[in-house]
């Protein structure tokens, strides 16, 4: 059985107070875009190895580090434990989704681990619990579950679906081959709530979010990576509606009326278009 995880991107991301905790509560809104990875899962053969209740395969784009600790496989091992039923399986995960670029790909690839397994071994799980098993992976999997733009508080876990239509629009999204730890973008931000939120400002023309719209994260990554400011300076001299960096990553995507062309500078990145 096969799916294919879609990625996403933050309209406005604010990093409002620090937790007791140590995490940050914040505030953005979630829009899926239809960037996708390939995810493949089928029953294992009796012949394999049986140390390995999930096999993981993954092509196109390494992933360093060890399999077992990929979430694709934590995803099988949280259902394994509330359903000893599932059975040993092989998974082949195709990446496409840029790594460590702020989209989600590996929350994306996690949470439709979770809905294959749901399916195929016939869990009977409703939305609700799923996207409670995906919040223990991590802070922005629950998005992947719902699949439909959200307003989101918490860590990221709180969501509430929102209508935001950008049919018809573009989407360019440029990622440098700038790794940004989660960790360090964090360390340096100032948590503060935002003049106006997200959600109020995503409803109004998008001719307006240009100045009203923002990453928190920009102000200190770009700081410290000045290249991805150009990216985004870029964007929008080709014509961008809106810019932004997308998450705590180092991708920049450009909102467009009209196709953009990408050929004109930043050679050898990873550059892509999609429609909206």
């Amino acid at each position: 059985m096969i799916t294919f995880p879609i990625a996403k991107i933050n309209l406005g991301l604010n990093v409002v107070e620090k937790r007791p905790d140590g995490y940050h509560n914040l505030e953005t809104v979630f829009y899926p875009v239809q960037l996708k990875d390939a995810l493949e899962i089928q029953p294992m053969d009796e012949l394999f190895p049986s140390s390995v209740d999930c096999d993981l395969k993954v092509t196109n784009i390494t992933i360093e580090g060890d399999e077992q600790r990929n979430l694709v496989v934590r995803a099988y091992h949280l259902l394994k434990q509330d359903f000893p039923q599932i059975p040993r399986v092989h998974a082949h995960l195709y990446k496409a989704i840029p790594t460590q670029a702020g989209m989600g790909g590996g929350s994306s690839d996690c949470a439709a681990m979770l809905l294959l397994l749901n399916r195929m071994f016939q869990l009977r799980l409703n939305q609700q619990q799923l996207i409670d098993y995906a919040a223990r992976l991590g802070a922005d999997c629950p998005i992947f579950i719902l699949n439909h733009p959200a307003y989101a508080e918490g860590i990221g876990e709180r969501l509430q679906p929102i209508e935001v239509n950008l049919s018809g629009y573009y989407l360019a999204v440029v990622r440098p081959d700038i790794p940004v730890p989660t960790k360090e973008a964090f360390s340096l931000i100032k948590p503060q709530k935002p003049l106006k939120n997200c959600r109020t400002i995503v409803s109004q023309p998008i001719e307006t979010w240009r100045d009203e719209l923002f990453n928190d994260f920009e102000q200190s990554v770009f700081a410290l990576h000045p290249e991805l400011k150009e990216v985004k300076e870029w964007l929008y001299r080709i014509g961008a509606v809106y810019a932004a960096m997308s998450g705590s990553g180092s991708a920049l995507f450009g909102i467009f009326r009209n196709q953009p062309d990408l050929s004109g500078a930043f050679s050898g990145i990873y550059k892509q278009v999609l429609a909206l």
